[in-house]
This record gives structure tokens, sequence and C-alpha cells, in this order.
């Protein structure tokens, strides 16, 4: 079982990785995690990402392909894994199929939590964090009981910088022009499957469950 996670931030992939771990046992894979974990280790590609990332420049391809190729070859990945978080492009996808071509571990499934752009918005800019215990509130799907106070505590809500209109678009449009494309691609080869990743988590698991229990 060999899929490519793919949806826009907020559209709830991250929730439904987890509970395909739990479900099928094999490992979510994701690039920022290797990358940690490899400079961490201290590993030869992991001192080569670490000098990128300590001036603060994107790591490339290449030395984020050999981390990916290093993961995948572990003992965990034999009877399957989900990556998530890349490829973020088509030309990380031809290199990474050309990889897992040499691996004999093709990818069988894209996978794409699809959710509208309107959603992905009040998702993601209605979210409120509380100061004092981090409880998280969102004021158009789960608003605290009053306005701008946590339930739990009574600490005050905040927006996040991150969580606000102008960041949000702007990531969303990255994503539309960068990543979107890979839809197609995966289309292209045949092995594109889409979800609705509106309504409940579990209902969403289920459709995702359907698809994924043909690939046995």
């Amino acid at each position: 079982m060999r899929i490519v996670l793919l949806g826009a931030p907020g559209a709830g992939k991250g929730t439904q990785a987890k509970k395909i771990v739990e479900k099928y046992g094999i490992p979510q894979i994701s690039t920022g995690d290797i990358l940690r974990q490899a400079v961490a280790d201290g590993t030869p590609l992991g001192l080569e990402a670490k000098k990128y990332m300590d001036k603060g420049e994107l790591v490339p391809d290449e030395v984020v392909i050999g981390l990916v190729k290093e993961r995948l070859g572990q003992d965990d990945c034999k009877k399957g894994f989900i990556l998530d978080g890349f490829p973020r492009n088509t030309s990380q996808a031809e290199v990474l199929d050309r990889v897992l071509g040499e691996m004999n571990m093709p990818l069988q499934l894209a996978l794409s939590v699809d959710v509208d752009f309107d959603v992905l918005m009040k998702r993601l800019t209605g979210r409120r964090t509380c100061r004092q215990c981090g409880q998280m509130y969102n004021i158009y799907y789960n608003p605290p009981k009053k306005e701008g106070v946590c339930d739990k505590c009574g600490g005050e809500l905040y927006q996040r910088d991150d969580d606000k209109e102008e960041t949000i678009r702007k990531r969303l449009e990255v994503y539309q022009a960068q990543t979107a494309p890979l839809i197609e691609y995966y289309d292209r080869k045949g092995i594109l499957k889409r979800v609705n990743g509106v309504g409940n988590i579990d209902e969403i698991f289920a459709n995702i469950c359907a698809i994924l229990d043909t690939l046995k």
C-alpha cells in the first residue's frame, strides 16, 4: 500500500493520515520529520541539509529525494507507506517515480482530499487558540460559549499570525500554483483517487478505506 497524500492546507489530510497509520499499520512519512531526524542523527545527507536550513534556504530536491530514499529503504516501509508533503511539484514527482521504480516500490495511489477554497479559508482563518491552556476553537465550526474566552480555563483566545487571512490566502495560492498540478500528473498516470474532505471525520475516513481496501 504505497500512497501519496494530496490536499491543501486545512483539508484535514494530517488527521486522515493518522487514522490510516492506525488502521493499516504503515508509516506516515513527512519530509519535515525526515529532515529533522537526519539533522539530529548527523547523517551525511542530514549535515548537507543543515547547511541550507541554517541559511534559511530551501533544501535542494536531490538532498530531499536522497533522504526520502533512505527512509523508504527501512524495514517498516516494506508493507507500504504514506508520503505526506512530498512531492510538492511535478518535477519532484518525476524524480520520485524514477527512484521508486529503481527500488521496485512504485506508487499505487495518489489520494486527494478535496475541500473548496471558501471552506479552507473558514477552517484556517477561524482558528482561535487559548493563551493559557492551548485549547483550539473555530469561530465558524466550533466556537467557544463566550466570544474570546476559553471554555476550559477562562483564558483569552487569540488568532495566531499564521492564521490571519492574508497569510492563509498566500499559502493557498502557493499550493494552487505549485502542488495542484500534481493532481493532473497523477490523474494522467491513472492512480489518482479523490475523496470529499468536508463532513464527519469518520465518514470521510470510511470513504478513504473503501479506496484503500482495493489496493490489498
